[in-house]
């Protein structure tokens, strides 16, 4: 969705603003923009079972997918630190520095595309990216890590079990579907859900105040559905030039002059824990960025009232951890054939 189709959004928002509308019909009327969070997010073509999900989380903790061995999934999306490592830019291989800041994988599996660019379309496939970056955990190519998978006898008997019946389970693409699987239940639910299902006392009344004070800024117009945001992509700077963008967005995936300075809207799930905030982590603080974006989105200057009364309701999206879900599992023992680790 480009910027273009939200101008009846805008329109509305900016009516519920200048108008004396009621907390109760602002529920009422904006309230069906949201979704409670499911317990898992299904696609028809990755079953998600507890096999797959056992050894995604697996392969997800295990540092022997990285050139080095001192590298995993987690290193850069830390699971006990809401799907983050809080850094502007990850280290990877050698120390190295990624161009983007890491999001969050925490309701990662809702997003209309994965990556700030959209450049992959599932959490199936971003979890093979990073994997074959030089940059990041740099192996090779994808048949080393078939390699190494299959050098190691725990992994060749729970691929098995996870892809049964397959002549030859041990692939590239199921290491995708293992790890996506896992991450299609790594999700957050916070006392916004309870609200959305009909519980009215959930929420504050400071907290309820601050989702009127979110819809009648307009920032609902891009934050909204299940993942209060990550359905849409945005110009950055949409009313006003963001000052200093040098990252080109979505064009860099697409190579299209109207996508240019588009990133997709992140979630706000959890955004309280889960700063620097935006694609290259240069802002610090989430009142800084709560200003920023009314004044570079959606042209209007927010007081520090309206900014505290935002970040109220901000805070009440701040979900629990899946804690059970989300422990190091024990780990298959490398076998005489797995590779030592490379440095180089």
């Amino acid at each position: 969705m480009k910027s273009h189709s939200l101008l009846s959004l805008l329109a509305t928002a900016s009516l519920v603003s200048t108008s004396a509308v009621s907390g109760a019909d602002l529920s009422d009327s904006f309230l069906t923009m949201f979704k409670a969070l499911p317990s898992q997010v299904d696609v028809p073509d990755n079953e998600i079972t507890a096999a797959k999900t056992d050894l995604g989380r697996m392969l997800y903790y295990d540092t022997r997918f990285s050139k080095s061995q001192k590298i995993s999934c987690n290193s850069c999306h830390m699971l006990d630190k809401y799907g983050t490592d809080n850094a502007p830019f990850s280290s990877g291989h050698k120390g190295q520095k990624g161009g983007r800041s890491a999001p969050t994988v925490y309701n990662a599996a809702l997003h209309i595309a994965q990556f700030w660019d959209g450049r992959a379309p599932t959490v199936e496939e971003q979890a093979k990216g990073p994997v074959l970056n030089p940059i990041e955990m740099a192996m090779p190519d994808k048949e080393h890590v078939v390699k190494v998978i299959k050098s190691i006898q725990g992994y060749t008997a729970a691929f098995a079990k996870a892809f049964p019946g397959e002549a030859d389970p041990i692939t590239y693409d199921n290491f995708g579907k293992a790890v996506g699987a896992f991450e299609r239940k790594l999700l957050t639910p916070s006392r916004w859900d309870d609200y959305l299902r009909g519980n009215k006392e959930a929420l504050t009344a400071e907290e309820k105040k601050g989702f009127e004070t979110f819809v009648t800024v307009g920032c609902v117009t891009c934050h909204n559905q299940a993942g209060v945001g990550g359905h849409m992509y945005q110009k950055l700077g949409l009313a006003k030039p963001w000052p200093d963008l040098k990252d080109a967005g979505r064009f860099e995936a697409t190579k299209l002059d109207s996508d240019k300075f588009f990133f997709k809207v992140p979630s706000l799930r959890n955004i309280s824990e889960t700063g620097p905030y935006l694609h290259d982590g240069s802002v610090t603080d989430l009142p800084t960025m709560v200003k920023m974006m009314a004044s570079h989105q959606l042209a209007r200057e927010l007081t520090d009232e309206q900014t505290s009364s935002i970040i109220s309701f901000l805070k009440a999206l701040k979900g629990d951890l899946p804690t059970d879900y989300i422990k190091m599992p024990t780990l298959p023992e490398s076998g005489p054939d797995t590779p030592k680790p490379d440095d180089t």
